[in-house]
């Protein structure tokens, strides 16, 4: 065998290699991705089976608020459905304003805000936020760090031989980032 053909096999050899690490780094990058994503919506189905028993216990104090409630349950319906990331963050900002609302309507009814239900659900909620806010850093993390490497040379290369395409962030929405105007 000449050296010629020993140097021919010892670059394919490299080549597939390299090959070999490329894939096994983005399919780690993308299964910390998905990962993340999943405890975002563990986070959010806790939250959306909540919604509808903070519902009931307001419905009974506040029945012409009937709006703020209608829209809740909306936003929460809007979440439970959700098919791709970009849905399920709108249905999670519009219920987090919706839910702030409600939250108002404690304020405004005594009786409300002194139902140990009411704050047990709102204290629930409230922890709830917490692990989503937490859980959607992780993913956002994830992701930025899978779509670098995405986009960074030589692994955009790679990445598009594999077909592995860019992640989307979970964004707030502008709304999300206001302030809250509660107006009766």
């Amino acid at each position: 065998m000449s050296l010629l053909w020993i140097v021919l096999i010892a670059v394919v050899i490299v080549f597939v290699l390299i090959l070999i690490l490329f894939y096994n780094s983005f399919v780690k990058k993308k299964l910390k991705v998905e990962n993340n994503l999943s405890e975002i919506k563990i986070q959010c189905k806790k939250r959306f089976d909540l919604v509808p028993n903070l519902v009931e216990t307001v419905k009974g104090y506040a029945q012409h608020e009937k709006e703020t409630l209608e829209n809740v349950t909306l936003a929460r319906s809007a979440g439970v459905t959700a098919k791709s990331v970009r849905e399920l963050a709108d249905a999670n900002n519009q219920l987090t304003q919706m839910l702030s609302k409600l939250f108002a309507l404690g304020e405004q009814y005594p009786d409300l805000k002194a139902n140990a239900n009411f704050m047990m659900l709102q204290n629930e909620l409230v922890s709830i936020e917490k692990a989503i806010a937490a859980s959607r850093s992780f993913y956002n993390d994830a992701v930025m760090m899978y779509n670098r490497a995405v986009r960074q040379i030589p692994g955009n290369i790679f990445a598009s031989l594999f077909g592995f395409r860019e992640e989307e962030f979970f964004d707030a929405s502008e709304e999300e980032l206001e302030n809250v105007k509660v107006t009766f």
